[in-house]
């Protein structure tokens, strides 16, 4: 706008030069005075340059105003100024060592707080699409194998304490997704005293728009007081009126064909209790990293660890199911069959121990567990255990109390690794 004034400014003052010299020269020609020629001369000569100067400027007012455009536009498209460099303000945090450059002080603020409260990256968590696409993990033999089309119908327990709202709605999401409509006979959610409120309102509502699209699928069973994860279990199950009842974990992401294996395991034997493969959900920035087939076992302080089916790790087939003394803490089993063997032990407390008692349930009441790799499940893990930063005196009880009741002779070897006095 500044250019156009000036240009209206100047070529105003040139014209009305203009006329007065014109006027002048008519008024010179119509007396008509010889002595004036050269004066004349001279004036046309200086209204040339002036007629020179006006069609200059009428092109340029004919012109764009490309600097005056580019005045108007707002500073940061003027000049592409260099992004600012935050400095870290947690560098001693695991949350930042591989993961948020770029964020703000308020960002990082936001993120290491979330991180101390649920040991997992919920500002990332809050960010990433609900039924965003995972890689498909199984082995090239698995997308070949044909199920039986009349599997047993499916409910699936999500156990929960004080978890992330939108880490619970991606579980809910992919197992929708990623569950034949005909066999998902429900899903049940299980807070076990959760106390945030998001886990409130925000969650009931999100429940209301499943239930548009599939009225009743979602039941919600909220504990009076935190029993631990065993009971968490066994409520689950009590609930569940599906064939098969399927037990996991909130922060878990069911992938593409993870029902069918397990379903059709337990259909050819239903008193094989299964176990999908994870894979883990790095929890600083929450990218998926393939984990290999391991059977489940445990040690004599009855700690859960993976082991090789053979010798040679690299010789598995990870298309064929293959029996594992436990469970890494989600299965699936015959909904009947847990009743006919005892259910799970109520008694275990917090955290530990609970899936070795029920390997060991399993086995000495004539049945078997196995792991199907053909079945993949994506579960978070976390970098710490808010629910209990000490897992050791509830770990220490849960498995003096396994080795009381079901090991006899070979329950000293528990106390030996717990530094129990026999006595």
């Amino acid at each position: 706008m500044r250019v156009y004034f000036r240009v209206g400014v100047i070529g105003a003052f040139l014209v009305l030069l203009y006329i007065i010299i014109s006027t002048t020269e008519s008024w010179s020609k119509e007396k008509s005075y010889p002595k004036r020629a050269t004066d004349l001369e001279a004036v046309d000569r200086k209204l040339g340059r002036i007629e020179d100067t006006l069609n200059k400027l009428a092109k340029l007012i004919e012109k764009p105003a490309q600097k005056s455009s580019y005045e108007e536009l707002p500073s940061n498209e003027n000049q592409k100024k260099p992004k600012t460099v935050v400095p870290k303000l947690y560098p001693n945090s695991f949350l930042f060592t591989k993961w948020g450059d770029g964020l703000s002080e308020e960002e990082q603020k936001e993120a290491e707080a979330l991180f101390q409260i649920y040991g997992y990256n919920v500002f990332l968590s809050n960010q990433i699409p609900l039924d965003r696409k995972l890689p498909d993990m199984r082995d090239p033999r698995c997308l070949k194998m044909n199920y039986p089309k009349d599997l047993p119908s499916i409910s699936v327990v999500l156990i929960y304490v004080n978890e992330a709202l939108s880490v619970i709605k991606r579980a809910v999401r992919s197992i929708i997704t990623h569950t034949p409509k005909h066999l998902l006979k429900e899903i049940i959610l299980v807070d076990d005293h959760s106390t945030y409120n998001d886990l409130g309102k925000p969650l009931e509502d999100y429940i209301g728009e499943i239930h548009k699209e599939m009225p009743s699928l979602i039941k919600r069973v909220w504990h009076t007081r935190q029993m631990g994860l065993s009971q968490s279990r066994i409520t689950g199950w009590k609930e569940a009126t599906g064939d098969v009842v399927a037990i996991l974990d909130a922060h878990i992401e069911a992938t593409q064909g993870w029902a069918e294996p397990l379903l059709a395991r337990i259909k050819a034997d239903r008193t094989i209790v299964v176990s999908p493969v994870f894979d883990k959900v790095h929890f600083d920035d929450l990218h998926i990293e393939r984990y290999m087939m391991f059977a489940q076992g445990f040690d004599w302080a009855l700690w859960c660890m993976y082991e090789s089916f053979k010798p040679d790790w690299n010789q598995v087939d990870e298309s064929q199911p293959g029996k594992s003394p436990s469970v890494m803490g989600i299965f699936a089993a015959d909904r009947g069959f847990l009743g006919e063997i005892g259910g799970l032990d109520g008694g275990m407390t917090v955290y530990g121990g609970e899936n070795v008692e029920l390997g060991i349930r399993v086995w000495l009441c004539g049945g078997s567990v196995e792991v199907v790799p053909c079945s993949r499940i994506a579960h978070i893990e976390r970098a710490h255990k808010p629910y209990s930063p000490d897992l050791n005196p509830s770990m220490k009880r849960n498995a003096l109390r396994v080795a009381d009741i079901w090991l006899d002779e070979y329950k000293k070897n528990v106390f030996i690794a717990w530094n129990v006095p026999l006595k």
